[in-house]
């Protein structure tokens, strides 16, 4: 991909901005690590420390060759932290590792919608199932079982992006010989958020495992992912790669790093302090500050249902968009967390993973849109490097969601080719 080594006059100004706004977002945030410090002694008695108070602390293992804790969850620089300004003392370990606390924070929504989960009485993510519609599959195909496919989101989305995009497109078909399943990832959506954990890689895919792929019974089964979907997707695909049929990962967040610094290479290449362009700015906000983060989620979060009247009487609509609904399904500790320890940290653990799957032949269509402003394009371009027999697809003029949004038609066709290809069934249409 071609660069320049020269800084145009509004690259300039830009990196000037930057420089002055992220200052007083470093002060802000240092000011409210104090502020959510009182309030939590005060509401919770025994809070779980914030990250600030627990730099230089050393990660825990996640007994597979990464580490479970991502190093940019307490190694982000902050100006006002750097200058040696105190903080309060960090707490106690056994503070920290408060395993019992599984209800929301203060600071957290507590509605019924948002306790849902509690109330099933398991720990299990929550699903959106399409069963084959006939169990006419076996006079058409060789294979004994009805094949699955399954969908992982993107962060701050649900399963509702594949019920609303591709579900509602399948051919006649493809609803007759595959089975659907999209799943609210582990901390959004409708499915647990509890507060004693760090949703890591592991954590999402032992959750995967427990509530899809033994419950169903899956011996054969397709993965479609989007975004950070595609990092628990690759895990997924390495650890069963006798299982998965085929992989196709959209706008894949794989970023070419050593061991070492892939964390914070992640991080700065995904959420690079920036004021432009404004979702760059947005996700640098969310990612770098960690009180500033709970606020929005304090603010917009807790009162979705709220902001969710409100929309509601301004567009004079009984229904929102997904997208819009799905922004609000999540805690500031579940979003925090995964933000960090599967975008950031999960980077540590991708060439593993893909490795894996190129040792198991295993099909892999990569699509990717030229105008994506969240996941470069180089992600995609590393990707194939890496994996040569992949199949990479450029969308031209398409970006980071609308690689599938205005296309739903075409997309899902285009997975129902790839799945067609990759299993023993021949009688799915292409067009």
């Amino acid at each position: 991909m071609p660069t320049s080594s020269t800084f145009s006059p509004g690259d300039v100004v830009i990196s000037a901005v930057s420089l002055l706004v992220f200052a007083l977002l470093d002060l802000l945030d240092f000011i409210l690590c104090y502020f959510y410090r009182f309030l939590d002694v005060i509401l919770e008695g025994n809070p779980v420390p914030c990250y600030c108070q627990r730099r230089g602390r050393e990660e825990r293992s996640d007994g597979e060759g990464g580490e479970e804790v991502s190093e940019t969850l307490h190694g982000r620089r902050n100006l006002f932290r750097e200058m040696g300004f105190p903080f309060w003392k960090a707490a106690s370990d056994g503070e920290e590792e408060r395993g019992e606390l599984r209800f929301p924070r203060w600071s957290d929504c507590s509605c019924i919608s948002c306790l849902s989960w509690q109330e099933r009485g398991q720990d299990k993510l929550h699903l959106a199932v399409m069963e084959p519609s006939s169990q006419g599959r076996k006079k058409e195909c060789d294979t004994d079982s009805t094949e699955s496919v399954v969908f992982l989101h993107g962060f701050l989305s649900s399963s509702s992006l594949w019920v609303e995009t591709v579900f509602h497109n399948l051919s006649e078909v493809t609803k007759q010989s595959f089975r659907m399943v999209a799943v609210d990832l582990l901390g959004f959506g409708r499915s647990p958020k509890p507060t004693n954990c760090t949703y890591t890689v592991r954590e999402h895919l032992d959750m995967i495992e427990a509530s899809v792929v033994r419950p169903l019974e899956l011996n054969s089964y397709h993965i479609v992912a989007h975004s950070m979907g595609c990092i628990i997707a690759l895990a997924m695909a390495a650890k069963h790669p006798e299982s998965v049929k085929s992989l196709t990962l959209v706008a894949p967040p794989c970023f070419d790093s050593t061991e070492e610094e892939a964390s914070h290479t992640a991080l700065n290449k995904l959420a690079e302090r920036r004021v432009w362009p404004p979702l760059l700015f947005g996700s640098a906000v969310m990612s770098w500050y960690e009180h500033i983060g709970r606020t929005v989620c304090f603010i917009f979060c807790r009162n979705h249902s709220t902001w969710e009247w409100t929309m509601k009487l301004v567009t004079r609509r009984r229904a929102l968009s997904f997208l819009f609904m799905d922004l609000s399904k999540h805690t500031h500790h579940s979003a925090w967390h995964t933000m960090h320890n599967v975008l950031c940290g999960g980077a540590k653990l991708v060439d593993k993973h893909l490795e894996a799957v190129r040792k198991a032949k295993m099909p892999v269509t990569v699509i990717h849109g030229d105008k994506d402003q969240l996941v470069p394009m180089e992600c995609s371009y590393n990707l194939k490097s890496k994996l040569p027999h992949a199949d990479l697809k450029v969308m031209n003029g398409r970006d980071h969601s609308s690689v599938i949004l205005g296309r739903e038609k075409m997309f899902t066709c285009e997975l129902e080719q790839i799945w067609s290809t990759s299993t023993n069934c021949t009688h799915i249409p292409h067009s």
